[in-house]
């Protein structure tokens, strides 16, 4: 199986924390490509150990403006 993940990156001090919007899963690493790496490896145990998570919906995301 593949499947393409949606993911969020932001800046908590020193660490990066990165989110997989499908399902939010997430990790952290000292850097963005750590940060990827430990997410990808969270990710590949969860869908492992979980068969119902293997039909994931497909996740759409946009941006809009509003007044402030």
């Amino acid at each position: 199986m593949r499947f393409t993940a949606t993911v969020s990156i932001h800046q908590e001090g020193d660490w990066y924390v990165s989110k997989c919007l499908e399902n939010n899963i997430a990790s952290q690493g000292k850097s963005i490509d750590e940060s990827l790496a430990n997410l990808k490896e969270a990710l590949e145990l969860y869908f492992e150990d979980n068969e119902e998570a293997q039909t994931v919906s497909q996740l759409f995301i946009t941006t809009m403006e509003i007044a402030v």
